[in-house]
């Protein structure tokens, strides 16, 4: 079994342009829309992530839907916990790819450290 694991100095989820991300109504309440629209910069990117460092300037207080949390995850997506990281390895390789490209530095270094049980990268 594939185990998700953040990267360090990635920050795609941090891409929040609106418009990529058609469905946000479908899994925000009302009040974290708001939130999530006023932490989108001109340039698409989340105010709160600094691109030179590629961390999060609040993320010990980020909001619950930039969490990957097992709670978090069944009541956004309805993913049961037992599938978060099926899950949020392929949206992470998704959003890497997206937004750093198939063969870039990011997606090779997610995949290292998304090891398999038996201890084989994907």
């Amino acid at each position: 079994m594939k185990t998700w694991h953040c990267i360090s100095g990635c920050g795609a989820c941090c891409y929040l342009e609106p418009s990529e991300r058609p469905d946000l109504d479908k899994y925000l309440t009302d009040a974290e829309m708001q939130q999530y629209l006023s932490m989108v910069g001109a340039d698409g990117w989340c105010i709160n992530f600094d691109r030179l460092s590629r961390q999060c300037r609040i993320y010990a207080e980020r909001p619950r839907f930039c969490r990957v949390e097992p709670d978090t995850f069944y009541d956004m997506f309805g993913v049961e916990p037992e599938d978060l990281d099926e899950f949020a390895i392929a949206c992470c390789e998704e959003n890497i790819q997206s937004v750093y490209g198939d063969r870039s530095i990011e997606l090779l270094k997610f995949q290292q450290a998304t090891i398999s049980s038996d201890g084989f990268a994907i």
